[in-house]
């Protein structure tokens, strides 16, 4: 087993990609963040304003998790992979992370996004898991830079 796990939710497939790019890179094991009712194309049109990724920024809503079952507590450090919606980290992201005990674990954010960039993510997220050392980690836009992988290694 990998002391890292890489955590990924992904609504379109895009991140899971690269997600999975960055664990095999750093050797570390894989898990898939799904909500228990997956997103259609609509519910993500955010152009749209009665999309449901519309309603649930709107309202705050935490999507449920589609089981409870993520190796965190067999894991010190985290890799945390989700695409940048609203200039942040979609709300199942906090879902999960307050779905689990992450007190003493290093989080490290990864991101895709289609131009935003990852300043709001470690600021909106370290309510969620308590106990955590949360860092901003790499834009996985372009694939895993095995440069920077290996210098952000070296600091865990």
């Amino acid at each position: 087993m990998s002391r890292i796990l890489v955590a990924c939710f992904s609504a379109s497939g895009v991140t899971a990609a690269k997600a999975k790019e960055l664990a095999a890179a750093a050797n570390a094991d894989y898990y898939e963040i799904q909500p228990a009712q997956p997103y259609t194309a609509a519910d993500l049109k955010w152009t749209n304003s009665l999309a449901r990724c519309n309603r649930e920024w709107i309202r705050k809503q935490k999507p449920a998790l589609s089981d409870t079952d993520a190796p965190v507590a067999d894991h010190d450090v985290i890799f945390l992979a989700f695409p940048i919606w609203y200039y942040t980290a979609p709300l199942i992201i906090n879902g999960f992370l307050e779905q689990y005990d992450f007190a003493g674990k290093t989080v490290v954010c990864f991101a895709t996004s289609g131009g935003s960039d990852m300043k709001k993510v470690v600021k909106s997220l370290t309510p969620s898991a308590p106990g955590a050392t949360l860092q901003e980690g790499l834009m996985l836009n372009g694939g895993v830079n095995a440069t920077a992988l290996e210098a952000l290694l070296a600091t865990l």
